[in-house]
Formats: structure tokens, sequence, C-alpha cells
């Protein structure tokens, strides 16, 4: 594994030193900004990534605030369907030993 990581490492290394020249992006209102293509890409990766995370993260929550809810219903049908398997007439209290 470390062998591969290695080799990805390189290649990336490779491809860092091979794109050192600078690149002009045209933004929005006659802006624009040089830098070398390697940042650009780095700059472009990292707000794809944030910018993922941030339209996830509504659902992450939703989904763990689901599973709580979901936790908790199940541990108070768990504790009521325990209450109800002592008042069955016909069944023995496991409390009371008799």
């Amino acid at each position: 594994m470390w062998l591969l990581n290695a080799a990805i490492f390189f290649a990336l290394f490779a491809f860092a030193l091979n794109n050192q020249e600078a690149v002009t992006l045209h933004l929005f209102f006659g802006a624009s900004w040089q830098a070398p293509l390697v940042l650009v890409l780095l700059s472009v990766l990292v707000l794809g990534v944030f910018l993922g995370v941030l339209v996830m993260l509504p659902l992450w929550l939703r989904a763990k605030k689901a599973r709580r809810q979901a936790v908790a219903a199940s541990a108070m049908a768990h504790s009521a369907h325990e209450a109800d398997s002592t008042l069955i007439p016909g069944t023995r209290d496991p409390r009371h030993g008799s």
C-alpha cells in the first residue's frame, strides 16, 4: 500500500513540476487572475470539496436527527414492550421471583 501511495505522490509531483507555467483566469467584470496551472487546479479542487460538503451538510444533519429519533423510539418501544409483558395474566414477574 505504501508503494502505491508513493507512486501516486510522485506522479502528482511530476505533474506539478511539469505545469508551472502561469495561466490567466478571466473572471467576471473584467477581473483576471494569473497563477501557475497547478495552483489554479488545486484551488478549484479545494473549492469543489468545500461546496460539496456545504451542500451535503443539511442532508447529513437531517439523517443524524432521524437516526437519533429512531433510536429513541426503538428504546421507548422496547421499554413499553417490557412493561406490557409484566401485565399479561399468567406470566411471572421476574422482579418478584414468583
